[in-house]
């Protein structure tokens, strides 16, 4: 089931918040317990059989961590039990994921005949990264005991289910333990429906308004110099829209029900450099990589050379996981091998004047963005050698083609990088704040300036008229 579809705005989600809360009146576990069933029954609508294996996934990480938290292990025992739960976790990603990947490798190198055709269970990713964040913060003592119905919910939330953030367990179950009394809360619901609203806009109305112009660059037919950058920005922006509106419609969402999400996009087009680009972009898998994959690897305490080699590992499988494909390596390799020559300058770099540091800004902003849409052509590509035919015909200016329709098209995406560079995020307009749990400071003003209530109304509208048939997020298929 989508976020941007007639069922689920009309149907689902009016079902699921009436249920809830009349549940809450009735205390104990009845409210979280109605949530976990919504969310696999939200989850059921792409494949039943995917829940059975959801739920058997649960169940799995749930034992585990509770031998992992019981105190009766001896330490050698318990790190054996850790290795177990990550290895299962792990082995059910890569059959599921990577047996496909690997067989059409095999069958490169050594001209066999392997054939896997497995179906790809939606949203795997980001559940088994969730749960081996548990686990780990389990075997640290990092973790309470907490009751199986809040870890249920911790894992099938609906709101991140199919495409995140990556939820952790410190900041999600304590809310749900809450939830067992929760009351409507209007303020809350009313900027939980503005953020929604904002995120569907964003996805109904500008990543699939934009989504034509990325086929030129990346189908069939050999693109032309400005064809190829009018495909690769047009896809850097769509990326975005798509996934940041998942990301509002999500928190918008979970916000209705009076629980918090965590962010996982800062505006990530503004950063300056590479290495604050991947603090605003996907915020919660950077985190992730960082505490449990980079620093277990030693991150930077043992000299700079080992810490670009960390930084090139952590990319490397951070490419990998957004898709079984040489494309995802080589655009973690071009991010980790960013971080690295970042990294270098900071420590090796001349030191900027004051009187060009403004030029210097504006120049390390645009080395920024454009290393970044380079990158998403590797993202985007059907296979490494159209990947580096793309570039080669955005590094070719002898091949341009600029008539009315690329005139066109330049326009649009010069209005798509306004709003990104310029306009104020949503969490910047909401005054969103999951740490302290605050959101909406504003509405309280705006009583008395209405426009703006019906401003959101207004594009509340645009984005329902903007649902297609059937458009699905980009992220969904990672």
């Amino acid at each position: 089931m989508l976020f941007n579809s007639y069922q689920f705005i009309f149907l689902f989600l009016p079902i699921v918040l009436a249920g809830y809360f009349a549940l809450g009146r009735v205390g104990n576990l009845a409210p979280v317990i109605w949530l976990a069933l919504a969310s696999l029954a939200f989850y059921s609508a792409s494949n039943f059989a995917f829940v059975l294996l959801l739920l058997g996934s649960v169940a799995f990480n749930y034992l585990v961590g509770l031998a992992l938290i019981s105190g009766r292990l001896s330490s050698g025992l318990r790190f054996a039990v850790l290795t177990t739960g990550v290895a299962g976790d792990l082995l059910l990603l890569g059959t599921f994921k990577y047996a496909g990947f690997v067989a059409a490798n095999l069958n490169a190198m050594f001209s066999t005949g392997l054939t896997v055709d497995i179906l790809l269970p939606v949203g795997i990713s980001f559940y088994t990264f969730t749960q081996i964040a548990f686990l780990v913060d389990a075997y640290r003592g990092h973790v309470a005991r907490y009751a199986l119905p809040h870890y249920a919910l911790f894992v099938t939330y609906f709101p991140h289910l199919i495409a995140g953030p990556i939820l952790h367990h410190r900041d999600m179950i304590p809310q749900f333990e809450r939830a067992e009394t929760k009351r409507p809360d209007p303020h809350l619901i009313l900027c939980g429906v503005i953020i929604f609203a904002i995120g569907l806009f964003k996805k109904t109305c500008l990543a699939d308004g934009i989504q034509p112009l990325v086929a030129p660059a990346f189908g069939a037919n050999s693109p032309t110099f400005d064809q190829a950058w009018i495909g690769a920005l047009a896809y850097t922006f769509q990326l975005y829209f798509d996934f940041s509106g998942y990301s509002d419609m999500a928190i918008g969402i979970s916000l209705m029900f009076g629980i918090f999400l965590p962010l996982n996009f800062n505006s990530p087009y503004k950063a300056s450099n590479i290495i604050d680009f991947w603090r605003r972009w996907h915020m919660t898998l950077s985190q992730f990589l960082r505490d449990y994959l980079y620093i277990p690897l030693g991150g930077n305490r043992h000299g700079r050379i080992l810490r670009y080699v960390n930084l090139m590992i952590t990319m490397l499988l951070g490419g990998l996981w957004h898709g079984a494909a040489w494309t995802f390596v080589v655009w973690g390799a071009l991010h980790g091998a960013y971080l690295c020559i970042n990294h270098a300058w900071n420590n090796y770099g001349p030191a900027v004047a004051p009187r060009f540091e403004r030029a210097a800004n504006i120049a390390a902003f645009i080395l920024t963005f454009l290393s970044v849409v380079v990158a998403w052509v590797f993202f985007r590509a059907d296979s490494l050698s159209s990947a580096v035919y793309v570039v080669s015909r955005m590094a070719d200016p002898t091949q341009i083609t600029f008539g009315r329709d690329e005139m066109a098209h330049t326009v649009m995406i010069v209005a798509y990088a306004a709003i990104a560079w310029f306009a104020p995020n949503t969490q910047a307009i909401m005054g969103y704040d999951h740490e302290n749990r605050t959101v909406g400071a504003a509405i309280g003003a705006w009583r008395i300036r209405p426009v703006l209530l019906y401003a959101s109304a207004v594009v509340l509208a645009c984005g329902i008229l903007g649902i297609q048939q059937h458009s699905e997020f980009i992220y969904f298929r990672f």
